[in-house]
């Protein structure tokens, strides 16, 4: 294909549509043509969307033959994590990091368990007195209170008196208070392990026939009037269940249509941990210590389909199946939540490390996506500490639990190069698994109290923040005994931001320092004429793309980071400290979209990838390569992504570089559609490191 005529000649000085000022570059014309390969690499693992539980689809790999000729060449490359490209920023609603004065605390044992009804805020765990902020003496109240939302005075009238730690809480289609845990007797009755409660006074609700009478409940969730409930118990309401069970939410009667039966601990004692359904009931994971649902084979993790009978849907993981490096974990799948719209779940763990395992993980899996050997769109590790609890909301994912670091897989009970301190508490951008800037930190524990557990036993998403149930005295650097809430109020909003999106718009070029050079540029193959723009700020500069309306560059071994505003690069400085690790310095070229950062290196036939987060401008710890076949990255000089493409710059061995396009859509790179769209010129040479595309 021909590429488009371009430019020898002089040049004249005019203003340009900016208002800035630049050398207009005159004249002829030069063609050239050269013949492509053909070769493709093409398929991944997919499921398109149609619905939350529609559209299934497994993994396909198509090979075709590749031809070789001077310019490209064949390369194979596999891509260690699966999906997370084709998935668009979106904004994320972020609590504030300090916590509200008036929660109440409790003085021993742990929260948690939260539930609210009107403005009242119930709290359960193995405490054994409370008091609001402002009492002077502490309160009798084993294992369950309840408190004003607004003021934290604690709510006198509810009095419920149990015999044993409560572990779940849960709000019935009639309002009544629906409590799991480890309990046998219920206001003088036996109620074991389960009771619905009067939320004003505590009184057991005698009608409420469900009852587990064969071990703990640990969690409790309501959908529709379907109440699921899961634990270490082998019989509800006198009849065979293990370890789940659904119960009418209202009446507590047995739904014997849900006979999923999870049994075969991996060691020690069998249990569900974690368990959540999806907002419109439709799919159901859980998480604990067992090896087999139904007969079949699920480790720490089973995913059920509601519609219709309850069934073991087709969905495995290997990832939860090889021990950690510690033995004093039997199982380390610790929670799961589901994301507001129901599309993906994620999963938080503990346990140690072990290669091939998500040990010390935060992990993200699609709710729609069938098959075996399934693995996270993306892994956050923290470097050997456990996580416990997590919660999605509002296009956040919040954990907690006894680590020091997120973005550490280079560490190992150390923090190695990436990682980012977070000590206790961490938030992460849904598409990419990064950190956010929010760090409250589980510290601020007064002298003679518990400055550190081992357990945040529970996030929730109430009405007004995120509540958490922890086993320590401090949090956000404030004495907080037992529990906290992250407040909506005084948070912030994260935008939805990426590569632009939108044609025409220009090309700029490395030209000379305090330069670049601008041509228009349709995101096809015509090019506009080139002026030389005068950029005082950019010196010494290195790959460079464009997130919205910041430029990142590099300069020397640095990330800088500069507005970009009407075309013109403003005063840069140098991104996230935690970032002093990486050399950007070799890069040959980087673009950025959908949370990755994707780069070459001179004489290196890869592309590679690394997550980045804008919020903080943090770069991930982990390198990735993207499926590449019939192209030769190792001649690239200069990458942006525009319109569906990436245009990058070729260096010859000889001469000026000429600029490429190829599709990319974020999973593979198929050389067979590359098309040359300019020939360099003693003008425009496409040999620069800095190419970036932008809509000014």
């Amino acid at each position: 294909m021909d590429g488009p005529d371009l430019i020898p000649a002089r040049s004249a000085t005019a203003e340009l549509p900016n208002g800035q000022t630049g050398r207009v570059m005159r004249a002829g014309h030069r063609r050239s043509k050269l013949r492509l390969s053909h070769s493709l690499l093409g398929g991944r693992p997919v499921s398109r969307r149609t619905s939350i539980r529609a559209g299934r689809s497994g993994a396909a790999v198509r090979w075709l033959a590749a031809l070789s000729v001077p310019a490209l060449v064949t390369t194979l490359l596999v891509s260690t994590p699966v999906g997370a490209a084709d998935f668009t920023p979106v904004a994320s609603t972020l609590t504030s990091p300090n916590p509200v004065d008036t929660t109440p605390h409790a003085q021993n044992g742990d929260v948690k368990a939260f539930a609210e009804i009107g403005d009242t805020v119930y709290a359960g765990g193995s405490f054994t007195s409370v008091k609001s902020p402002g009492d002077a003496g502490w309160t009798t109240r084993n294992y369950l209170f309840a408190y004003d939302r607004a003021t934290g005075a604690l709510k006198t009238s509810f009095v419920p008196v149990l015999d044993g730690a409560v572990h779940a809480l849960a709000v019935n289609p009639d309002g009544k208070l629906i409590v799991g845990g480890n309990f046998k007797n219920v206001n003088g009755v036996s109620r074991k392990n389960l009771v619905a409660l009067d939320p004003a006074t505590g009184a057991t609700v005698a009608s409420w026939v469900g009852r587990s009478d064969g071990g703990q409940v640990r969690r409790t969730i309501v959908r529709g009037n379907d109440l699921y409930i899961a634990g270490a118990f082998h019989w509800i309401n006198g009849t065979e269940h293990s370890l789940l069970a659904r119960l009418n939410a209202t009446t507590g009667a047995i739904d014997s249509t849900f006979q999923i039966d999870a049994s075969v601990a991996r060691t020690s004692s069998e249990l569900v941990w974690g368990l959540d359904v999806s907002p419109d009931g439709g799919t159901l994971v859980a998480v604990g210590n067992f090896t087999l649902v139904n007969g079949l084979s699920r480790n720490q993790v089973v995913m059920v389909e509601l519609d219709g009978t309850p069934a073991v849907a087709d969905w495995s993981t290997q990832r939860y199946v090889h021990p950690c490096s510690s033995a004093s974990f039997p199982f380390y799948a610790r929670d799961v939540d589901f994301s507001d719209d129901g599309s993906y779940f994620v999963i938080v763990a503990d346990g140690g490390r072990a290669a091939g395992a998500y040990c010390d993980t935060i992990a993200r899996f699609e709710t729609e996506t069938r098959g075996s050997a399934i693995d996270g769109t993306w892994v956050n590790y923290t470097g050997h500490d456990s996580v416990t609890s997590v919660e999605v909301a509002d296009n956040v994912v919040y954990a907690g639990g006894h680590f020091r670091w997120l973005n550490n897989s280079n560490g190992n009970d150390a923090a190695g190069p990436g990682a980012i301190d977070r000590y206790g508490y961490g938030a992460l951008d849904p598409i990419n698994g990064m950190p956010l800037v929010w760090n409250p930190q589980r510290s601020g524990a007064p002298a003679g109290t518990t400055n550190w557990g081992p357990i945040v036993w529970e996030l929730w998403r109430g009405s007004t923040g995120i509540h958490a149930g922890f086993d320590n005295d401090g949090t956000g650097n404030e004495y907080h005994g037992r529990m906290a809430l992250f407040p909506l109020a005084g948070g912030r909003v994260t935008p939805a931001v990426n590569a632009p999106q939108t044609t025409p718009g220009y090309l700029y070029l490395g030209h000379e320092d305090g330069e670049l050079t601008r041509l228009p540029f349709d995101g096809g193959a015509t090019l506009g004429t080139p002026t030389v723009v005068d950029q005082p700020n950019m010196v010494d500069a290195g790959a460079a793309f464009i997130v919205h309306n910041k430029l990142y560059w590099s300069k020397n071994s640095d990330l800088n980071i500069s507005m970009f505003t009407g075309g013109t690069v403003g005063g840069p400085w140098v991104g996230s400290g935690y970032n002093d690790w990486y050399n950007t310095a070799t890069m040959s070229g980087a673009f950025y979209l959908n949370g990755r950062m994707y780069y070459t290196k001179a004489g290196q036939n890869t592309l590679y990838y690394r997550y980045l987060e804008p919020d903080g401008y943090t770069v991930g710890a982990s390198e990735f390569t993207v499926p590449s076949q019939g192209v030769n990255w190792g001649q690239a000089r200069g990458l942006t992504w525009a319109n569906g493409k990436i245009v990058y710059g070729v260096k010859p061995l000889l001469g000026r570089g000429d600029l490429w396009t190829v599709p990319f859509d974020g999973t593979a790179v198929d050389g067979a559609a590359a098309v040359r769209i300019a020939s360099g010129t003693r003008d425009v040479d496409w040999s620069s490191p800095t190419l970036f595309y932008a809509t000014s």
